[in-house]
């Protein structure tokens, strides 16, 4: 056997490379589906006469089964074989797309979506897991850019590919594209895809299970209903306090027995706490912007559902071409640099278009939207990864779960935050109706104008939330560290 040659956790050699390929492209399809749908709704709302808000599911949902499966998937590595976990994720993935391709009214998309949902939830961490485990921690940079190529680009690209195929064919046709690349997925993994993780085999705690369920379920919905109903809802106040209360019972709970469900205990390291922290705070400024300005290009610009996504396009391409690179980086020279400077790139960026009028050049928003996602790609993975390094081996997938519901929760809670905003203050600021009836160009104007205030209050907000960001790189380790005691 060649001396680096890659086994698994039986001692059989494998080919890590092919094995990383469907790795990559089963995730790419998995999370392309989360933004997929983005530009169908209006089409889907005339197909199966429904509202905005009940269309609006399709994605709520998708989020909020997604959300509850992560925690739960750290129990799920650490119990099943990666291979089969990899294979059933990728059936259960491909039965809700088929659903979804075929359905004949809404429940039943619902239905498929919220399938397809359960699948994504176990992959997503399951690829990140693998990348971590199968790569020594001076290679993890590069290997978790790799990954982040697919989590990064495959939901920037959704919006851009849905809008094509919405424009010269069928919203089915944005499910019968997937089917062919799962089908290959799934075989090619029945003869690639190897066991890699080692398992622990841990007890099943149902109570914890149900509370974290139903704690960031309710997290989720309630944060996701915020654009819709407002801070002050009933609903909203309610789901977001059973939420926080479930998530407080389910931390203490983790904390207390033997056996736990997610391991909180990564928090005991500082740098994966700041680390995850950083993520999700970067999240939250990457999230909200990517909502609000297609809103923007849309409604003020007056541009179709593709072309707003097309002129998403170059930023997305450039993170997914960065990723790799700046994973190579993180392996030479650590998080910090990277990080500082990405947040600064990622500030900066953000701060002109808290000044976008109705005339701002196409071209501008593109570059400084280009520019956004270069310094998004700068911290993303390098700091996830830095944080990972710093976790026992057995913690790396209880890391892995905690961090992406971090990520979930802060991208729902920054989504809500600038959409409320946005809203607030475009009401706040529209003309009295009377002016609708006496001067009504005025009235369109100063409408415009109210909008528009509405755009820069959010981008202002965004530009906030990546200045707390900028802040907290400064706490990073100056150098790497190892669990295993090594230092960069």
């Amino acid at each position: 056997m060649k001396k680096n040659q890659a086994v698994d956790i039986y001692g059989k050699p494998y080919n890590r490379t092919l094995m990383v390929i469907v790795l990559l492209i089963g995730t790419f399809c998995t999370v392309l589906n989360q933004t997929l749908l983005a530009t169908a709704f209006p089409t889907l709302m005339k197909d199966f006469d429904i509202s905005a808000s009940t269309v609006q599911w399709l994605t709520t949902g998708f989020l909020l089964v997604n959300g509850i499966m992560i925690p739960i998937s750290a129990w799920l590595i650490n119990t099943f074989s990666s291979r089969h976990l990899y294979l059933t994720s990728m059936f259960i993935f491909l039965i809700g797309t088929i659903t979804c391709f075929i359905a004949p009214n809404f429940p039943t998309l619902l239905a498929g979506r919220l399938i397809q949902a359960t699948g994504v939830g176990i992959s997503m961490p399951l690829l990140q897991n693998i990348m971590l485990s199968i790569f020594p921690p001076e290679k993890r940079g590069s290997a978790m850019g790799m990954a982040g190529i697919v989590i990064g680009l495959a939901p920037a690209l959704g919006p851009t590919l849905s809008g094509w195929i919405i424009d010269h064919y069928s919203w089915r046709d944005l499910f019968g594209m997937v089917i062919p690349i799962v089908v290959l997925v799934l075989v090619l993994a029945l003869f690639l895809m190897k066991s890699v993780i080692q398992l622990t085999h841990p007890k099943i705690d149902a109570l914890s299970a149900l509370l974290s369920t139903i704690g960031f379920g309710s997290l989720l919905y309630g944060f996701s209903s915020v654009g819709d109903k407002g801070w002050t809802s009933k609903e909203v106040i309610i789901f977001l306090l059973v939420g926080v209360i479930f998530i407080a019972i389910f931390s203490w709970r983790q904390l207390h027995v033997e056996n736990p469900f997610l391991e909180l205990r990564v928090f005991k390291s500082k740098i994966f706490t700041i680390a995850a922290i950083l993520a999700g705070v970067t999240n939250m400024a990457m999230i909200g912007a990517e909502m609000v300005l297609p809103l923007y290009i849309q409604n003020i610009r007056g541009e179709s559902a593709f072309h707003s996504g097309l002129m998403l396009l170059p930023g997305a391409l450039i993170m997914g071409l960065m990723m790799p690179i700046t994973g190579s980086i993180f392996d030479k020279f650590g998080a910090r640099k990277l990080a500082i400077s990405g947040m600064l790139i990622l500030t900066s960026a953000t701060l002109p278009f808290a000044f976008l009028t109705s005339k701002t050049s196409v071209l501008v928003i593109i570059v400084l939207y280009a520019i956004r996602m270069f310094g998004i790609s700068m911290v993303m993975m390098p700091v996830t990864t830095s944080g990972m390094n710093a976790l026992d081996n057995r913690l790396i997938s209880h890391g892995t779960a905690v961090n992406n519901t971090f990520r979930q929760v802060a991208s729902s809670i920054g989504t809500a935050i600038l959409i409320s905003v946005l809203t607030n203050v475009t009401k706040g600021n529209l003309p009295e109706k009377a002016l609708l009836k006496s001067q009504p160009l005025l009235y369109r104007d100063r409408a415009i104008d109210a909008t528009l205030s509405g755009y820069h209050a959010a981008f202002f907000v965004a530009v906030i939330f990546g200045f707390i960001g900028w802040l907290i790189t400064f706490s990073l380790a100056k150098k790497e560290v190892f669990h295993h005691g090594g230092e960069k």
